[in-house]
């Protein structure tokens, strides 16, 4: 039988999860608020986010405060989040909207915005303006292989994924409240249907779960043999002025971490950097020495640092030559320094002021 929409609703109803983002019951969502939660949210979890969340709504409590804003002080906001490119693209989506008058009302209309791609795009359709869609994140993705007996592995089983997945709405009560519907599925995967030990025996969709007849639920969606994610290696360096300021200069704006700033550094590579070929970057002579190797990992790769620090009485010559600047230790929480580089000053900051 197909699962109800109506038994869906009522367990959403009792159940529904209180999220800062999310309109209570019977009042309508902000645009904003759903735009900026889910550009948040992608590879980032609920817990992760919510901080981040009401700080942008501090700063920026509508969308053409946000337009308005500098890119530095968007990026400050967002250092820490990760995924740089979405903070980059937010800004340019918020210039948009408020040149626009405000959020297109359907899919083909968001689709056109910067960052904003398909499921992104459904999702505020759906939620903030009502529209008929279903919005297909890894929730939705889960649910929706597990009702069906999806077993073709991820990646490509998506797009077969996707199509099943626009069967669910179809009821009438589902047409009725297709915000609610779309919050609820996210809901179902995140706190019934969830990755490992689904709580099959509370979940509404149970008796229709073709995945659960099977005693196959908890083992999908399958997914592809993982590949080894590839290593690359670098190093920074961290120097001191009598002052207690860093030097840091800005990253090229395309690219991996693009506009923020950074110690300054080697590129990243495939083979390690021995201190002989390093030091040649550095950004002044000086007694530099190794203070640690920290690691980090992105999406596509694990990257390793070598950081060297050093002291001097003052840089104004090596500002001049890297395109750098000299920054407070105080002050580098209201910059746009990415965690990555957080890491670093943290591993080498006491050296470079003992």
């Amino acid at each position: 039988m197909p699962p109800s929409s109506a038994a869906l609703l009522r367990w959403y109803d009792r159940h529904r999860r209180t999220l800062p983002w999310r309109a209570l019951p019977g009042r309508t969502a902000d645009p904003y608020h759903v735009w900026l939660s889910e550009i948040m949210l992608q590879q980032t979890t609920v817990a992760a986010v919510i901080p981040y969340y009401h700080r942008f709504l501090d700063l920026f409590p509508t969308v053409d405060d946000l337009a308005r804003a500098e890119s530095d002080t968007v990026m400050a906001a967002w250092a820490g989040l990760g995924y740089y490119a979405r903070a980059r693209n937010l800004h340019a989506c918020s210039k948009a909207v408020a040149a626009a008058g405000g959020f297109p009302r359907n899919v083909a209309g968001l689709l056109a915005l910067p960052g904003v791609g398909t499921y992104t795009a459904a999702a505020i359709a759906a939620i903030a303006f009502g529209q008929p869609v279903v919005p297909v994140d890894g929730n939705v993705e889960r649910v929706t292989s597990r009702l069906f007996a999806l077993t073709d592995p991820l990646p490509g089983s998506r797009k077969a994924i996707a199509r099943h997945a626009a069967t669910l709405n179809e009821s009438a009560e589902a047409q009725a409240r297709p915000s609610d519907f779309a919050q609820a599925l996210f809901d179902l995967g995140a706190g019934i249907c969830t990755p490992r030990q689904p709580a099959c025996a509370l979940c509404p969709w149970r008796d229709p779960c073709a995945g659960l007849r099977q005693g196959i639920a908890a083992s999908l969606p399958a997914k592809a043999p993982r590949v080894d994610r590839p290593v690359r290696h670098g190093a920074h360096f961290l120097l001191t002025d009598a002052g207690g300021h860093i030097l840091l200069r800005r990253r090229p704006e395309k690219g991996l971490l693009g506009g923020m700033l950074e110690l300054p550094g080697t590129e990243w590579r495939a083979t390690p950097w021995p201190e002989a070929e390093a030091l040649p970057f550095a950004p002044a002579r000086a007694a530099w020495h190794k203070a640690g190797r920290i690691s980090h990992v992105f999406t596509h790769f694990t990257l390793h640092v070598d950081v060297y620090a050093a002291h001097v009485a003052h840089f104004p010559n090596a500002v001049a030559q890297v395109g750098g600047m000299a920054v407070a230790h105080a002050d580098l929480d209201t910059l746009a320094l990415p965690s990555l580089m957080r890491k670093c000053v943290d591993a080498a900051w006491p050296e470079a002021v003992a």
